[in-house]
């Protein structure tokens, strides 16, 4: 369960209770905000970037593939984002001594990670109720 509550009465900025983690939520200044922390959308790319380099760490760790450490960059392209068309580019570099082979593998196995999946095959249902 997550939980979001405003951190100050009449702004923006939110305080996000993921299990032990408190993370902050807030819109930036040009939209009104204080930019005290990533906004929505932002949290929504975060959670590709993350899926990605974790699973890539997680597929190597399993098959002894010897990663040192993995980089993900995500560029967002919302212009058309209201016409329902949000494109995210995803920029990965695996470091460490692998083969051309061990890369192919982990390119394949970040392209099924479960945020990529959840946000491009899966029937999300939403629905909003009273605390």
């Amino acid at each position: 369960m997550i939980d979001c509550e405003t951190e100050r009465p009449g702004e923006y900025s939110q305080l996000l209770h993921v299990r032990q983690h408190l993370l902050r939520a807030d819109l930036a200044q040009s939209s009104g905000g204080q930019d005290s922390g990533p906004g929505a959308h932002d949290y929504f790319d975060a959670a590709l970037a993350a899926c990605k380099t974790l699973t890539a760490t997680w597929y190597a760790k399993k098959h002894g593939f010897p990663l040192e450490r993995v980089e993900s960059h995500v560029e967002r392209d919302d212009s058309a984002e209201r016409k329902g068309i949000y494109k995210l580019t995803v920029r990965l570099a695996f470091h460490g001594p692998l083969d051309d082979e061990q890369r192919e593998k982990l390119y394949i196995a970040v392209a099924h990670c479960p945020i990529h999946k959840l946000m491009t095959t899966t029937d999300v249902i939403i629905e909003t109720v009273p605390l």
